[in-house]
C-alpha cells in the first residue's frame, strides 16, 4: 500500500472511531456505563473462536476435496490474513490477494491457490443464500422487515453467482484467441483481453476441479461455511440477551439482532472507506437503538464492533505480518490474483 492509500486508511479508522464516541455519547445511560459480566465475554469469545476455526475448516476441507494438501495451520493464516487486509482497504478489496500471498507463501502451485480462492468465495454465498432461506423462514412475519433486508444479503449472494456463472459461459468459448468483436467494441484491446482470458481459464479450471471433488469433503467445507456465518451473526443476540437476562427472549425480539447485523456484514461491503468509515456505526444506531435495552446500547455497539470487526483486525494482523515474514526470509514473490494464469 502506498502512503496516501495508508492515509485514508487512517483518516477512514479516526472517523469510525468518531462515529463510535458520538453514537456512544448520544445514547449513554443515566446509571453509567455498564460493565458486561466475564461470563458474557466469555461466550462472545468462543463464539469469535468457533467462528473462525469454522472458516478455516471450510478452507482445508473444500481444498482437500479437489485433492490439495492444505494444513489447517495455513488455512487459519489464509483467513485471518484476508480479515486484516479486508479491514484496512476500500471495500475490502485487499481480502483475496493477502490470501493469495499466505497461499504463496506456504508453498501452493499457482493453479492451487486460485482453487483454493475459488471455493471459498463459492461456498460464501451458497452458505448465504442457503442461510438467508432459513431466516426468511423463521421469522416471517415478524416486526423486522425481513424480506428487505434478507433480500439485501440474498441479492449480494446471488449477485456474485450470478458473475460467476457468467464468467464460467463466457470461458467456454472465449478463454482463447482474439478478442471477440463486442469486446473489441467496449474498449478491451489484445493485452486486457490475455488479462482477462486468464482469469476465465482459471474459473474454468476452477469449476473442473470442483466437479471432481470429494462429496463428502464438500460437504464438510459447506457445513462448516453455514456454521461461520450462523456464529458471526449469533454475536450481538448473545451480548443483549446474557448483558440483560431480564429481556425478553421471543421470535420478534431476537429478529432485528439478527438480521441487521447480518445486513450490516455483508452490506458493508458495498463501502468504500476501509473499515466502513463510520457507516456501520451509524447505521446500527438507526436500526437498532430501539431494538436493544437503552442501558445497554451503548456496550452493546462497543462489544459488538470489538468482537466482530477490531479483535479481527489485531489477529489478522499478526497473521498476516507472520505470512510476510516467512515470505521475506524463503525469498518469495509477492503474487496477486492478477498474476494467475
Amino acid at each position: 500500500m502506498t502512503w496516501r492509500r495508508w492515509l485514508v486508511t487512517v483518516l477512514s479508522f479516526v472517523l469510525m472511531l468518531g462515529v463510535s464516541a458520538w453514537v456512544v455519547a448520544s445514547h449513554w445511560p443515566d446509571s453509567g456505563m455498564p460493565w458486561l459480566a466475564w461470563p458474557v465475554h466469555a461466550a462472545a469469545l468462543a463464539t469469535v473462536t468457533a467462528e473462525i476455526i469454522t472458516r478455516a475448516l471450510k478452507i482445508q476441507a473444500s481444498a482437500r476435496a479437489c485433492g490439495i494438501p492444505l494444513r489447517f495451520g495455513t488455512a487459519l493464516r489464509v483467513c485471518l490474513a484476508g480479515d486484516f487486509a479486508a479491514a484496512i482497504t476500500p471495500a475490502r478489496s485487499g481480502a483475496e490477494p493477502a490470501r493469495y500471498l499466505v497461499l504463496a507463501e506456504s508453498g501452493t502451485p499457482p493453479a492451487s491457490r486460485v482453487l483454493v480462492l475459488f471455493l471459498e468465495l463459492f461456498l460464501e454465498m451458497c452458505s448465504l443464500t442457503v442461510v438467508c432461506v432459513v431466516l426468511a423462514w423463521l421469522f416471517h412475519g415478524r416486526g423486522t422487515s425481513v424480506s428487505g433486508l434478507l433480500g439485501l444479503v440474498g441479492g449480494y449472494s446471488t449477485f456474485v453467482l450470478g458473475v460467476g456463472a457468467a464468467g464460467w459461459l463466457l470461458s467456454r468459448r472465449n478463454a482463447n484467441g482474439p478478442p471477440p468483436a463486442w469486446a473489441r467494441r467496449v474498449g478491451l484491446h489484445a493485452g486486457r483481453w490475455r488479462g482477462i482470458q486468464r482469469t476465465l481459464r482459471s474459473l474454468r479450471d476452477a469449476v473442473g476441479a470442483l466437479r471432481q471433488a470429494n462429496p463428502g469433503l464438500m460437504l464438510l467445507a459447506f457445513t462448516g461455511s453455514v456454521l461461520h456465518v450462523l456464529f458471526k451473526v449469533a454475536t450481538l443476540p448473545m451480548l443483549v440477551f446474557l448483558g440483560d437476562p431480564t429481556f425478553a427472549l421471543t421470535m420478534d425480539t431476537l429478529a432485528p439482532l439478527v438480521l441487521w447485523p447480518l445486513a450490516l456484514f455483508y452490506g458493508g461491503v458495498v463501502v468504500p472507506a476501509p473499515g466502513g468509515g463510520g457507516f456501520i456505526e451509524g447505521a446500527f444506531a438507526a436500526t437498532l437503538s430501539s431494538a436493544i435495552p437503552a442501558g445497554l446500547f451503548a456496550a452493546a455497539l462497543l462489544w459488538w464492533r470489538f468482537y466482530t470487526f477490531y479483535l479481527y483486525v489485531l489477529i489478522g494482523g499478526v497473521a498476516a505480518g507472520d505470512a510476510t515474514l516467512r515470505a521475506l526470509r524463503r525469498g518469495a514473490p509477492a503474487h496477486s490474483p492478477s498474476d494467475m494464469s
